[in-house]
């Protein structure tokens, strides 16, 4: 009996050395993995926050160029209805060595104009090709650093990668905050103060929000 009872004791220390050792692995794995995107996020919501005292002065580039004949006549104009389409791969390269904009994704074709949109994090541009004459124009607008790292906080423009990778940093954030969580209450017996805390960390946005936001 004595025995039994000496193995019990030690199994439940044992298991819980094992998930503490579990939960700080996970803690600190998911900390380092989000640490970068935590401190840009946290530096953007600061720049959002007063996006209006941190305004940007944009800087726009204009070019024009003219397609040549043989790469004219792949762009003509026809009677087709309007559509959304690529460029042909012939013009899109043409458009990217000339102009210095990228000539990929879908265009906006009518019957005398093609328009390409090429918005970008902290930026915007477009070019026009006129499918009578082959005059092509193009403008490309810069707003700054600030407003690129902004636009990457808002996901905006930034492709089907940053999506991806805004996914997976918020649960890595998810599981830091998780097991920070589950390790306050293994600990809290210790650290008296560390519900209270926890609880002013819900108050605190609850009552602004309650008593400022309507």
């Amino acid at each position: 009996m004595h025995g039994t009872a000496r193995i019990q004791p030690t199994r439940k220390k044992s298991a819980k050395a094992f998930w503490m050792k579990q939960l700080h692995t996970w803690h600190w794995v998911s900390s380092a993995v989000s640490l970068i995107g935590l401190l840009l996020f946290a530096f953007t919501g600061i720049t959002l926050n007063h996006a209006a005292d941190v305004e940007a002065s944009p800087q726009t580039i204009e070019k024009s160029a003219t397609l040549p004949a043989a790469l004219l006549k792949q762009v003509a104009a026809d009677d087709a209805p309007d559509a959304k389409k690529p460029l042909p791969a012939p013009v899109a390269t043409w458009v990217e060595q000339s102009v210095g904009q990228a000539g990929a994704g879908n265009a906006e074709w009518s019957a005398d104009e093609i328009y390409l949109a090429l918005p970008r994090p902290g930026g915007d541009g477009w070019v026009s090709i006129d499918r009578h004459s082959g005059a092509v124009t193009s403008e490309s607008t810069s707003r700054g650093w600030i407003s690129y790292l902004n636009d990457l906080h808002k996901g905006r423009n930034a492709g089907g990668v940053w999506k991806w990778f805004i996914d997976i940093f918020s649960i890595a954030c998810f599981v830091f905050a998780l097991t920070g969580l589950v390790l306050l209450q293994l600990h809290a017996k210790k650290r008296p103060s560390t519900w209270p805390l926890v609880a002013i960390g819900l108050a605190l946005p609850a009552l602004l929000a309650i008593i400022f936001i309507h």
